[in-house]
């Protein structure tokens, strides 16, 4: 029997009511800004890895989680 898929440890998911809700928020708090010159940006979620390991000591780095560069696997097919 295949298993359920599930999210990864220490993530969530959020139900269409929560989204709406966070949504109303960040578009006050959005608003806010942009009424006092602010302008969004946009950044990427992760970070490279030697930038944060050792600066959170031994539990923090277990902490952190890593994405595999699996765009090279292709380099192995022969076609």
């Amino acid at each position: 029997m295949a298993s359920k898929p599930s999210i990864p440890k220490g993530t969530r998911d959020f139900s269409p009511a929560e989204v709406a809700k966070r949504q109303y928020i960040i578009s006050i708090i959005k608003n806010n800004f942009e009424k006092f010159g602010f302008q969004p940006i946009e950044t990427p979620s992760f970070e490279n890895s030697d930038t944060l390991m050792g600066k959170y000591g031994e539990e923090g780095d277990r902490l952190i989680f890593k994405i595999l560069n699996s765009g090279d696997y292709l380099d192995k097919v022969l076609y």
